[in-house]
This record gives structure tokens, sequence and C-alpha cells, in this order.
């Protein structure tokens, strides 16, 4: 093996503060992957509570119990929240994938646009659905 001089040299970029600061492209790219991973977890409370609906009455009280309770309808929020991040972020690389907006300071606007977006989508969603 090689003697490398590894002497000052940082281990690892995800050093968070010392050697790494990170960037909004890459904060909303992960949220993009972690919104489409946690939006399982709501489908499958949903699929429960149909195929309950579709079992018995007692299976599915016990389902819609959990769905409209509070820890339901806090899932339900997020899962909403995050639809709406997961959306706009795909649109953004739709667009990035033409070629555009992406210059530095564009695409940092269209991260605080999918952020705020998906913000005031969730919003408008719980207030009229």
């Amino acid at each position: 093996m090689a003697d490398v001089n590894r002497g000052n040299r940082p281990l690892s970029p995800f050093m968070l503060g010392k050697y790494y600061r990170p960037q909004l492209n890459s904060v909303t790219s992960i949220l993009t992957r972690i919104t489409g991973n946690a939006m399982i977890v709501a489908a499958l409370m949903i699929a429960w509570w149909l195929i309950a609906a579709a079992t018995s009455e007692t299976a599915f009280n016990r389902a819609d119990w959990f769905v409209t309770s509070f820890i339901g309808d806090v899932i339900m929020f997020f899962s909403v929240l995050g639809l709406w991040y997961h959306s706009l972020a795909g649109l953004r690389h739709l667009i990035w994938d033409q070629g555009l907006c992406l210059e530095m300071e564009t695409a940092d606007k269209l991260g605080w646009v999918v952020i705020g977006g998906s913000v005031v989508l969730t919003l408008l969603t719980v207030i009229i659905v």
C-alpha cells in the first residue's frame, strides 16, 4: 500500500460545520429522496384503510380510528407536504433536463420556490379539502 500522507486532511466531506457547508441544492436533493420514501407510509396507511373497509366493519372501525386520529392527521398532513414538495422538485428537474435555469443563482431561486410553493400548496390543500 502506498505511503500516503494523511496529515491534516479531512476524513469525510460530511463533517458538517467544520469542513463542509451544505448548499441549498444538495439539501433539496436529499429532501426529494426523503419525501419520495416517506410517502410510502401514507400509501400503506390508505391501503390499510381501504382493505379494512372491504373486510369487515370491525376492521374498518379500527383502521378508521387510527387514520382519523391526531397521529393519522399529522402523518397525512406531512404526506401532503411531501407530495407537493416531491412534485415541485420533479418539475424543477424537468426544467433542468431541458438545460434551463442551471446557473447557480437561478437554481437557488428555484430551490426556494420548491420549498415555499410546497408549503403554500399544502396549506391551500388543507384549507380547501
